[in-house]
């Protein structure tokens, strides 16, 4: 996903299928793993292949996962060299040729399911949609640079959802609104967001939550992509984290990746359905038409709107979600970012960590405050209504 450039919503849409394939395995072959047929929208009453025997369903469930991703992605042929790799590595470990044959082929069959359930979500369908133009009203989103990318997205809202009766169903408070008076609520969000320099701590966590797959490095006569992973990727990889430092089983590892993921999806629909309703500015085209014509926000601006904090909605449902797996003090280093060449961060909590994933937000000069703070709200919501309906 990071090769393809693959923007946030999508990639939990993506993470979410591949989890599902992997969880409907364990689910058919533990007890203590109930389908998720009944429990999701629209999810099929899936049955055993029955005909196939000697396989590892563990295997299977893995294989499952990377048949699924290698059909979604755009660049997912190329995953075939890690699948060859990892099977390779269950033959050196002992599998028999049977063994991992008959795996492979039980992993077909779900794959194939699950990609038939992908493909009833109305996703294929947004390429018919007309292309989105930004409003002509003032206080309304424009792209921004140095790319000025077009909107990422704008009806995601009219995929099916895994557990959401509809995308609205948690609509937030509407945002303050867009005004040129000094003595504004709206002028008093400009200011919070045209601070002195930031402190290096700040500059450290919003680089830390950053997670923007669009980055685009601009060397004046040259612009040059930055790929990065995006915010559900930086969350699934905190859950695998955790599952490795409180030693869960793989059943429960793989309930709670495809929980985390789903909740990732849902939370993206949520936003997103906000963020082309509201459509508000971003405090960088903001600032810079009312304020100071030269500001630029510490991190790049994503091409979508404002309102509201993808990030904190995002990371407040998987927090949730998280916690409700581990307890309320589970406390763990985060180090998902030291790939991309920043240090590691301790955590006392999922929540401390998603507080700090949505405060970045203000730091890096992206979001408003109220877009932060009920995104969190939102997202606990979320959180809490996909717990509910899996469990």
């Amino acid at each position: 996903m990071v090769h393809d450039i693959t923007n946030p919503p999508l990639a939990a849409r993506f993470f979410s299928y591949v989890c599902l394939a992997g969880y409907e395995v364990v689910s058919q072959n533990d007890t203590a793993f109930k389908s998720m047929h009944g429990r999701i929208n629209g999810y099929p009453d899936l049955k055993k292949p029955d005909s196939i025997k000697g396989y590892s369903y563990q295997l299977s469930a893995l294989l499952a996962m990377m048949e699924t991703a290698k059909k979604m992605q755009p660049s997912g042929k190329s995953f075939e060299v890690y699948e060859k790799r990892f099977i390779d590595s269950c033959s050196r470990a002992g599998y028999s040729d049977r063994e991992i044959e008959n795996s492979q082929r039980y992993a077909l069959a779900i794959s194939k399911a699950i990609l038939k359930y992908a493909k009833a979500d109305g996703y294929s369908k947004i390429s018919n949609y007309p292309r989105y133009t930004p409003l002509e009203k003032e206080g309304s989103w424009y792209p921004t640079p140095p790319a000025f990318m077009p909107a990422v997205e704008p009806y995601f809202n009219t995929v099916r959802p895994f557990t959401l009766d509809s995308a609205s169903q948690f609509k937030p408070v509407p945002p303050i609104a867009y005004s040129t008076d000094k003595n504004s609520p709206f002028y008093k969000l400009l200011i919070q967001n045209h601070p002195e320099p930031a402190s290096e701590d700040h500059r450290q966590i919003a680089a830390f939550w950053d997670c923007n797959p669009f980055a685009v490095q601009d060397d004046g006569h040259l612009m040059m992509g930055v790929k990065k992973i995006s915010p559900g990727a930086h969350w699934l990889g905190i859950a695998g984290i955790a599952c490795a430092k409180a030693g869960k089983s793989f059943e429960d590892g793989m309930l709670i990746n495809t929980s985390v993921a789903m909740g990732l999806m849902d939370a993206f629909m949520c936003c997103w359905d906000e963020k082309f309703r509201s459509n508000r500015i971003r405090p960088e085209t903001a600032i810079r038409k009312l304020m100071d014509p030269q500001w630029k926000p510490l991190l790049q601006t994503p091409p979508f709107p404002e309102y509201l904090s993808g990030h904190s909605v995002a990371s407040s449902a998987s927090a949730t979600i998280l916690t409700h797996y581990f307890g309320d003090n589970f406390a763990y280093v985060d180090t998902i970012e030291v790939k991309y060449g920043l240090p590691s961060r301790s955590f006392t909590s999922f929540k401390a960590a998603a507080q700090e994933a949505g405060i970045s937000r203000l730091y890096g000069g992206i979001h408003f405050i109220d877009a932060i703070t009920n995104g969190a709200e939102q997202g606990s919501k979320i959180g809490d209504w996909v717990l509910n309906k899996i469990k």
